[in-house]
């Protein structure tokens, strides 16, 4: 019994990961596209970015509600700790969402007219909020939020850092690539070329925030040093940064050689080794720096109960997610439409 309950909350945590980064992959370089929006202001070619996504996007918000429910069921400790503590990202961060769909569907019954401007600007807006609190929102996670007798005591701002603000702008350039390298494998012409600019400069702003995360993370507590230089923890984790110098690589070389899936999928290896990096710090802490994945699950009853049913959802999750991609698979052009 007792090596039942010691894993079942580490089987949840692979499934919230997984969530986790099934929706930064597949809503990131949605909301990359909505502030890319900012540098191309020819009208068809907005268009074309928008019907690139238009059949899936709505899609890609189920992952997030996957990783909030096993949260919420799962781990509730961590639910009501970390809940209060980002209560005002995360409510603008919905927000934001909220805005940016509506903002999607009336730029076009809006088109020709004075009106679709200002939903351009909010489909804009709302993508660049909602990027910018998701990054402060993991970047408040990782520092660590303040807590007694197993509730949080902190402030409504303690969030609010030169940490979480830094973290918040590394993601909204990681979307940004995202967004653009997504364009190149899936338009031509203009647009790819003038997508092709932009990742070759998003992917410094990229590189360079993750230089400046990676080294500024493990000094916030020293469990997460100890996790980086201890030997031989250090065999295992040197990998991850020298993968990333790799696929750095590997981006410019297919950049330069006309590449249309090669950058977007070094983006996805970023994304990747990022989130592993974050993995490997933070575990076993489920809200740093004190409890863990076992100070805040469900009684392993409840974790079974709930395993049998995300067992049956989960893959219908992935078969509907993977079909609809395929069937929007392929270029879209300017006679192209969705609407």
């Amino acid at each position: 019994m007792m090596d039942f309950a010691y894993w079942l909350p580490i089987v949840w945590a692979v499934i919230l990961v997984a969530a986790i980064s099934i929706y930064v992959v597949l809503d990131g370089f949605d909301l990359g596209i909505g502030m890319l929006f900012a540098l191309e202001r020819h009208p068809e070619r907005r268009d074309v970015m928008v019907n690139t996504i238009a059949p899936v996007w709505d899609g890609n918000e189920t992952w997030m509600v996957l990783g909030g429910a096993v949260l919420y069921g799962v781990f509730p400790g961590a639910y009501a700790t970390l809940l209060p503590a980002f209560y005002l990202p995360i409510v603008l961060m919905l927000l934001a969402l909220i805005f940016r769909g509506v903002a999607f569907e009336f730029r076009v019954m809006t088109r020709g007219t004075g009106r679709e401007r200002l939903w351009n600007i909010g489909f804009m807006a709302g993508s660049a909020i909602a990027a910018f609190c998701q990054g402060a929102i993991l970047g408040g996670v990782v520092q660590g939020v303040t807590v007694v007798d197993g509730a949080f005591a902190g402030g409504a701002l303690d969030w609010l850092t030169p940490f979480s603000v830094l973290c918040g702008l590394a993601v909204m350039c990681g979307y940004a690539l995202l967004g653009a390298t997504w364009l190149i494998w899936r338009t031509t012409g203009v647009l790819e070329a003038s997508c092709r600019r932009w990742a070759a400069r998003l992917a410094v702003g990229l590189f360079i925030g993750i230089v400046a995360v990676s080294l500024w993370t493990p000094m916030l507590h020293a469990p997460y040093l100890r996790r980086w230089i201890d030997w031989p923890n250090i065999v295992f984790v040197a990998p991850v940064p020298v993968l990333v110098v790799v696929l750095a690589f590997q981006f410019v070389m297919g950049l330069r050689k006309g590449h249309s899936k090669g950058p977007f999928l070094c983006a996805l290896g970023w994304f990747f080794l990022c989130l592993s990096g974050l993995g490997i710090t933070m575990w076993p802490y489920v809200v740093p720096p004190g409890l863990t994945l076992w100070d805040v699950s469900s009684p392993p009853s409840s974790q079974f109960f709930q395993l049998i049913g995300t067992a049956v959802l989960l893959p219908i999750i992935l078969t509907y997610t993977i079909y609809s991609y395929h069937v929007f698979r392929g270029k879209v052009t300017e006679t192209d439409g969705y609407h």
